[in-house]
């Protein structure tokens, strides 16, 4: 769905029926549920939208990194880690495919820079009529 109101609508009829199948469920759709709907929110391009709204890039860094960290037998410190997660992330990001939809990714930086500075215009207004 393309416009807030209706995705979020959807959401809220799917919660309730959740409720009676798998209230369990339907507690962590409800706990997430702005966060689905960011995207909108954000008023995303769609074919942006569609990458940006699926796990699967991180799913398979992650998988990556599994595959790199397999064969260390004896963890010594953090630093350790850090340093064969980074290394199966380099080995990951070769695999990376362009972004579908990058052509938008300006039109949304902008919009982004417009409702990260819409807050800050209210809160000014509100400074000014409060002094």
């Amino acid at each position: 769905m393309v416009d807030y109101d209706k995705a979020k609508g959807a959401l809220d009829r799917l919660h309730r029926e959740l409720m009676d199948i798998n209230p369990s469920a339907a507690r962590s759709l409800e706990e997430g549920l702005e966060e689905t709907l960011t995207v909108h929110k954000l008023r995303v391009p769609d074919q942006l939208r569609r990458t940006l709204s699926s796990t699967n890039v991180i799913e398979s860094a992650f998988s990556i990194v599994e595959t790199v960290c397999r064969n260390v037998k004896r963890w010594r410190d953090g630093d350790q880690i850090e340093r064969w997660v980074g290394s199966g992330l380099v080995v990951a990001e070769g695999q990376f495919r362009k972004v579908t939809g990058y052509q938008s990714i300006p039109l949304f930086l902008s919009t982004m820079a417009e409702f990260v500075a819409a807050p800050r215009k209210t809160q000014v207004a509100k400074k000014k009529a409060v002094a």
